[in-house]
């Protein structure tokens, strides 16, 4: 019996152990995410190579744990397109370059977000983030990043849909800007009504937990970091 309480109390800490520095690596992340999309913006632009390579690191990093970096490419092409475009018609050819430039700290501000969410658990995150901001707070920005893969798929599904039923909204036909309220209409439009209807049933769910009404709720711990 002594033997068995030993041994369940070395499990406990163990485990205890584990989330605890679980934790402060996720805090760390956070704090390192949060500097490099910061210098992102304030560096010089001859620094802006070195930070490249550093954000080159963290996209290997989260390749390797099975993330999927087309979101950011097509993000990307598209902040591109639409820089140059605005750079081209307002000042010219001669400064395409400092439009390029613009995209590119875009870019490297959005890396450390993207690394973040594949590396470190929403629940961390919003553990992490309850030290120095509200809980409701907190979870509303835990809420959102868990919900991000989910409103990829919803935003795929929904396209693929419309483009069945006739829309015209493929690559090919978005080349014409007449096109493009189409697109507002018949994707945005609905994942913006997906998206309310969503939060709505995560506010009713945490409303009927009785969510907020402790000063210091528990921070659920997902199984899958002790997978990683």
């Amino acid at each position: 019996m002594w033997v068995s309480c030993r041994r369940l109390r070395r499990r406990t800490r163990g485990h205890w152990s584990h989330e605890r520095r679980e934790t402060i690596i996720c805090s760390l992340s956070l704090l390192f995410a949060c500097v490099l999309s910061a210098c992102a913006f304030v560096l010089p632009t001859y620094l802006l190579l070195p930070l490249a390579g550093l954000n080159g690191l963290l996209v290997i990093h989260g390749l390797l744990r099975r993330g999927s970096i087309l979101g950011v490419l097509k993000l990307s092409l598209v902040q591109l397109c639409i820089t140059l475009s605005l750079y081209l018609i307002f000042y010219g050819i001669a400064h395409l370059a400092q439009g390029a430039v613009v995209v590119a700290r875009i870019v490297l501000a959005t890396i450390p977000g993207w690394w973040l969410c594949i590396t470190a658990a929403p629940e961390r995150i919003g553990e992490v983030l309850s030290v120095f901001l509200p809980t409701k707070w907190a979870f509303v920005v835990a809420a959102s990043l868990s919900l991000l893969p989910y409103m990829a798929d919803e935003i795929r599904e929904i396209y693929h849909i419309q483009c069945l039923r006739g829309a015209h909204i493929t690559s090919k036909a978005l080349r014409n800007p007449k096109n493009w309220s189409e697109l507002v209409y018949c994707v945005l439009f609905p994942v913006l009504i997906q998206l309310l209807k969503l939060s709505r049933q995560m506010a009713i769910a945490a409303q009927s937990r009785h969510f907020g009404l402790n000063p210091h709720p528990t921070h659920w711990h997902s199984p899958r970091d002790n997978n990683d």
